[in-house]
């Protein structure tokens, strides 16, 4: 018997997954920001990187072959490469608290947080840069822990506040699913995409045919339609390393550290329904998982982790679109060329 259809959490956020708290913060004057999502315990992580030019970090611990099978926390970052510094003040956070890996247990010797991270570049939104040796994110990651709960602020926040999706304001976006026998499934994007979110000539979502409940506009998918090479609100001059989708989905099922991979692999095809074109050598696409492990997956394993992950792919869809249909305009008075928010169009 095939599953009923899934319905939105009580949130439509990632935080409907029992056991995750997200936190954000962002520099406005920097236009930049920092997304953490914090799991109450330890959770089996595993990743997925499509795009041509990624940034991460402990990325290889994540291998199912490896020692660690779970995390303290994913952090994703706007900042290129200085955004990784954000996971060295979310692991220091949670160092002092005694949370992390510890492969011996003496005193006086602290365990090791594993805070895996992924960044986006959005270095030439004209933000002030001007940072010298003190770049704001490690800083702005220790915030967005201290700022962990369940609600989520969507468009222009957190490590998506300076980013853009093709010629569109970018942002950040959740949504989430809870299937007819009660799994759940959440997602999270900050979407700095090289592509366009929507399709040519109109303001239809590529994601329309996944929305619940008109979560973004409710459209519909009639505007859906595009000749070859017709890219529409794609960036028009894109340059190497510099435009990223990053995102983090997570289930309450009970994984191990392989079917968490498969997971995210199956999941990056909603970066696939949600932006046009996707995983170039522009863009540096990124996909997290995390496992709670709440919920047994019963006695057909293999065909949950099919449905788990055709689910994940839809919610990150409506993920995607939910970032950059919330997104507004940073604030006036600063350097830099607004870009058109979705609602402009």
């Amino acid at each position: 018997m095939m599953p009923g259809p899934a319905r939105p959490g009580a949130r439509n956020l990632i935080t409907d997954v029992p056991g995750l708290s997200v936190g954000q913060a962002h520099d406005e004057a920097v236009r930049t920001g920092v997304t953490v999502i914090l799991p109450e315990a330890r959770a089996v992580a595993a990743c997925d990187v499509r795009g041509g030019g990624p940034g991460t970090r402990e990325t290889d611990a994540l291998d199912p072959h490896n020692l660690v099978e779970a995390v303290d926390a994913v952090v994703l970052s706007g900042g290129s490469v200085y955004g990784l510094a954000a996971a060295d003040g979310v692991a220091a956070w949670l160092g002092a608290r005694g949370r992390g890996y510890g492969l011996v247990t003496t005193a006086g010797v602290p365990v090791s947080p594993v805070v895996p991270a992924a960044i986006l570049y959005d270095l030439a939104n004209g933000g002030d840069k001007a940072w010298g040796e003190a770049p704001p994110y490690r800083a702005l990651g220790r915030a967005a822990a201290v700022a962990a709960g369940p609600t989520v602020a969507l468009g222009t926040a957190g490590a998506g506040y300076g980013a853009l999706a093709g010629r569109l304001k970018g942002g950040v976006g959740s949504a989430s699913a809870v299937t007819h026998d009660g799994f759940t499934v959440g997602a999270l994007a900050a979407v700095n995409s090289f592509g366009s979110v929507v399709a040519p000539g109109g303001r239809s979502f590529w994601a329309a045919p996944f929305e619940m409940e008109a979560e973004f506009g409710g459209l519909g998918s009639a505007g859906l339609a595009a000749a070859g090479d017709d890219w529409g609100l794609a960036k028009a001059d894109p340059a190497p390393r510099s435009n990223t989708t990053i995102a983090c989905v997570a289930t309450d099922a009970i994984l191990t550290p392989s079917q968490a991979r498969r997971l995210a692999v199956m999941a990056q095809d909603g970066l696939a329904r949600a932006i046009r074109p996707v995983h170039a050598p522009f863009d540096g696409d990124v996909v997290f998982v995390l496992a709670t492990g709440l919920r047994p997956l019963g006695e057909r394993p293999d065909f949950q982790i099919a449905r788990l992950g055709a689910l994940a792919a839809d919610t990150l869809a409506r993920a995607v679109a939910r970032g950059v249909y919330a997104a507004a305009p940073w604030p006036q008075g600063q350097p830099g060329a607004q870009p058109p928010c979705w609602r402009d169009l």
